[in-house]
């Protein structure tokens, strides 16, 4: 009778330990999706940084060519009278 215990938890325990060998393997996958994922976002907000560069670029240069252009009007008396 004992040894049928026995046999019995060592079956149940032998389970429990396959059941913990797939979890970890799961757990591993999901850790490297993760790690991926993580990559990716990273990626994505250093190309956002850079685009914002070149848009705040984009408006100094349209600042400064406004600014030119009004100078060039002045010094023309060039009046916008609409």
């Amino acid at each position: 009778m004992t040894a049928d215990i026995e046999s019995l938890v060592l079956e149940h325990l032998r389970a429990i330990r396959a059941q913990q060998d797939e979890h970890g393997e799961r757990l591993g996958r999901i850790e490297s999706r993760l790690s991926s994922l993580e990559t990716t976002v990273a990626g994505m907000r250093r190309d956002l940084a850079h685009m914002y560069g070149d848009v705040v670029e984009g408006h100094t240069r349209m600042d400064q060519l406004t600014a030119r252009v009004e100078r060039i009007e002045r010094r023309l008396e060039l009046n916008d009278t609409n």
